[in-house]
């Protein structure tokens, strides 16, 4: 699906210069789960940047689907990532003055389809927040906002999910329902690349590649993924961000309303 080859990124000149991808080389297939790891400064967010066309790289090549990704006009990068790629954010980005169903059909928006918005409010459902579908973003708690990111993302039916830092302003309750649901995705079928600086949710991934200095410095499989206790991951949670309201409990959805 995408394929990076001698990737390279640098910024600014002479001594000024900072290098922050070196010689990056990564294949992505459907169906994978790629967690990046390593320490801060790492170039773990330059490279999830480049994979979704975000930045432009300074060497290299980038394949997705064997198409010269890096190529692409900012028009084309544009169209392109609307119909392969989602993001989801550690901030989540949601659009304050619009309501969770507006902010979680405005891709279909933009695509001009989102007239019949039947779609998010399954993918809204899907993520148990149906029943929220008309509050503003700033009345849900931390893991309410990221779910409903996430039901944004999935709303054109992405084949690949770039994910940076999702758990990473969430309690630990909030960021294990939230790597259970990349699991569930991923299990049918969507690639997902996450950047992470938790080791444990890591181990959610299929296969865990470590970057220093801008480089893979190593890569290895996860032959027993599963999620990992609230006990085991609340520490590295609580040292990376304050935690945020635990989620409430889902309700019974209501009935009706497809339509903006």
């Amino acid at each position: 699906m995408l394929e990076l080859r001698s990737v390279s990124r640098m910024y600014g000149q002479g001594d000024a210069r900072v290098v922050a991808l070196n010689q990056v080389s990564l294949v992505v297939n459907a169906g994978d789960f790629i967690s990046i790891v390593g320490p801060s400064g790492s170039g773990k967010s330059t490279l999830l940047n480049v994979m979704g066309g975000v930045d432009r790289i300074t060497g290299g090549e980038i394949l997705f689907d064997d198409q010269r990704f890096d190529l692409l006009s900012e028009e084309e990068l544009t169209t392109f990532r609307r119909n392969r790629l989602a993001y989801v954010f550690q901030q989540y980005h949601l659009v304050p003055s619009l309501t969770v169903i507006e902010n979680v059909a405005l891709p279909m928006v933009f695509r001009a389809a989102g007239r019949d918005i039947t779609r998010a409010w399954q993918m809204l459902e899907r993520v148990g927040l149906r029943h929220r579908a008309s509050h503003r973003p700033s009345e849900l708690s931390g893991g309410e906002q990221q779910r409903v990111a996430i039901a944004r993302a999935l709303v054109n039916d992405p084949a690949l999910i770039l994910a940076d830092e999702p758990t990473g302003n969430l309690d630990q309750a909030s960021g294990r329902q939230i790597m259970s649901l990349f699991m569930e995705l991923n299990d049918e079928g969507r690639a997902v690349v996450m950047v992470t600086h938790n080791l444990q949710l890591a181990q959610c991934a299929r296969e865990i590649v470590e970057l220093t200095d801008g480089r893979v410095v190593s890569r290895s499989t996860v032959p027993d993924r599963r999620l990992p206790s609230l006990r085991g991951i609340e520490k590295e949670l609580a040292d990376a961000a304050p935690g945020l309201a635990n989620d409430n409990i889902m309700g019974v959805p209501p009935q009706g309303g497809n339509h903006l």
